[in-house]
């Protein structure tokens, strides 16, 4: 991510988790663009598919990916894509990825189980990544240290907390996720070959 004067640089990052976790409430939150979203209805063909009990209320999902853009400077900017929640949308993930720098991985601590595919799918990948947990109501249930054992994380994953519907919380964990991402690859470049 070396940055040219008098040139654009652009950086991607994917914002996954599970299904009502808070993806597209963040990309929305923070996007300097109106988001660009795939949102539909929830149809009776999600039922029983869908598993809406600890999302009441929600009445739309994403069905594609969710698009925003962050201007840090006039020479570097942003690119969010949000993943689908639900397992039957997962075949894009990996175009999603596709040149990314990092990934959020946001999490609902009532429902932690939701979040283990897609750590999975960037620890595969070795895609950096981390866990921002999404304080529902304004209430962190868990802290920092128990939901990276529960997750069974490296301790050198970042695990932050974050309200998802706020510009200044979304934005420090992409600040966050940048500065993770900066020093690995710092770290890379100096270890020994």
């Amino acid at each position: 991510m070396a940055v040219r004067p008098g040139r654009v640089t652009s950086a991607k990052i994917v914002i996954a988790g599970g299904f009502g976790v808070g993806k597209t409430t963040l990309v929305g939150s923070v996007s300097e663009i109106t988001p660009l979203t795939t949102e539909a209805i929830m149809t009776s063909a999600g039922v029983g598919v869908d598993d809406t009990r600890n999302v009441p209320g929600k009445t739309t999902t994403t069905v594609a990916m969710d698009f925003g853009r962050i201007s840090i400077d006039r020479d570097l900017i942003l690119y969010l894509f949000g993943t689908p929640g639900q397992t039957r949308f997962w075949f894009m993930w990996d175009e999603l990825v596709r040149g990314a720098i990092g990934a959020v991985v946001m999490v609902d601590t009532r429902r932690l189980a939701d979040c283990f595919a897609a750590i999975d799918f960037f620890e595969h990948r070795r895609l950096p990544y981390l866990v921002a947990i999404n304080c529902f109501d304004g209430v962190q249930y868990h802290n920092a240290d128990d939901v990276r054992e529960a997750l069974a994380i490296s301790s050198d994953v970042p695990v932050v907390s974050c309200d998802a519907r706020s510009r200044e919380s979304t934005k420090n964990v992409l600040i966050s996720l940048v500065e993770y991402v900066l020093s690995m690859r710092r770290t890379r470049a100096t270890a020994p070959a």
